[in-house]
């Protein structure tokens, strides 16, 4: 036999002698060269005919069962109450009947809420960075910080969003709106090339800041180890250890990576936008931001119902462990604050963006279920809460495009 080693010498070897083919172990009709180019009366060649009475006899003999026996799915129809969120082994492909109502309504919300970056006028961002007075180097220095970061992180998020959880969760309208989850996960990392390019800002340096910078990089780390265990081919739910596995992904993934990773940068980013400072990246982040609160809602009621319905997986030591996770993340974006923000800046410094950390850990132990751990913590940014929750249909900055082109107006 042939190793690829000798076709790296100078001389191809000799062609081995051609074995003459074994007759077939059933009769098969025989189509010499010259009937191949006979018709019959409609006009299609014998060859082809014969090709199609072979996929007539393959489909005769499809075995549908086969297709069926992986979704375990018997002769009854699907019941509601059947559905779960997990280890469920109903057929999938049925969206409806719908048990969890609120999983189709966020999806519905999130269609509503399109948009895309191109939308966005970033012509006096451009101006406003090409000018060396134009910019503070701290307001320089947390633009470059929070590309660096949301350029990636949002990466990160839709590898595991579709290699890992999507995989896991076994209600379809859940796994509706992950669908649209992760096509705005795209969106995001879309908007965040989109002002790199802009701006014309060294892409490299930007994009591999998760990589050089240890107040990026930590953050990353963290999201890596508490979600790449779901992503092996072997991971299977189906226990009390491998459903903890997949409910701490879950809370590191939403509650943590998007629901404390992102506030510091986007408090920033949008404070400035109120300064009238690089409004077209601020309205950017508007969006991304509010596609993230969208995130974090549906994350924390799937988190919430899957421990509903597996009330053994919250364990008291469990919660302590999701507890400390949250604490975790909480400190990790204080020193990213720290880093990104070593003076005061845009009316706010490091001090403040703690005690807003704190109050939004708060938040979300709040949100799962578990005690607070920050009494008294209080949000020094309240208009964060107003943009968060402002209509699609505004024209934030006078900048937002709001014509839609619509599926009729496309040209083909």
């Amino acid at each position: 036999m042939l190793s690829w080693d000798e076709f790296d010498k100078d001389e191809a070897p000799a062609k081995a002698p051609v074995a003459k083919p074994q007759a077939p172990k059933t009769a098969e009709p025989v189509v010499s060269a010259a009937l191949n180019t006979m018709n019959n009366e409609d006009g299609v060649s014998i060859a082809d005919q014969s090709v199609l009475e072979k996929a007539n006899a393959a489909i005769e003999h499809l075995d549908v069962a086969a297709g069926l026996e992986e979704l375990e799915m018997g002769a009854a129809r699907l019941r509601v109450e059947d559905k779960r969120i997990i280890n469920c082994h109903l057929d999938l492909n049925q969206l409806v009947p719908f048990k969890y109502d609120w999983a189709w309504q966020k999806y519905l919300d999130g269609c509503a809420n399109h948009w895309m970056p191109q939308e966005v006028n970033m012509t006096a961002d451009i101006a406003m960075w090409k000018n060396p007075e134009g910019l503070t180097d701290d307001e320089r220095r947390i633009i470059m910080r929070s590309l660096g970061y949301f350029s990636t992180a949002d990466s990160l998020v839709a590898n595991n969003l579709v290699l890992a959880v999507y995989r896991h969760i076994t209600n379809p309208e859940c796994r509706q709106y992950l669908l649209r989850q992760a096509f705005e996960e795209a969106i995001h990392t879309h908007a965040y090339q989109y002002c790199v390019e802009s701006l014309g800002m060294d892409e490299a340096e930007v994009f591999n800041m998760y990589r050089e910078l240890p107040s990026i990089a930590k953050k990353a780390a963290w999201s890596l180890q508490h979600t790449q265990a779901l992503g092996d081919p072997n991971f299977h739910t189906g226990t009390p250890e491998t459903d903890q596995e997949l409910l701490r992904n879950l809370i590191g993934f939403y509650a943590v990576t998007e629901g404390i990773f992102f506030y510091c940068g986007f408090t920033q980013i949008l404070s400035m936008g109120r300064r009238n400072k690089m409004t077209g990246i601020a309205e950017q982040f508007q969006y991304i931001l509010r596609d993230e609160s969208m995130h974090l809602n549906f994350g924390i009621d799937m988190i919430n119902q899957i421990k509903l319905e597996n009330p053994h997986l919250w364990s008291e030591k469990f919660q302590g462990e999701v507890t400390q996770m949250i604490v975790e993340g909480m400190q990790l974006e204080i020193e990213y604050a720290r880093d990104s923000m070593p003076r005061g800046v845009l009316g706010m410094n490091s001090g403040m963006m703690e005690e807003y950390l704190q109050f939004i850990a708060n938040r979300r132990l709040s949100q799962l279920g578990l005690k607070e751990q920050f009494p008294g913590a209080q949000n020094p940014f309240p208009w964060m809460s107003e943009i968060m929750d402002l209509r699609k249909e505004k024209n934030f900055f006078e900048t937002r495009v709001i014509e839609y082109q619509t599926g009729g107006a496309l040209t083909w």
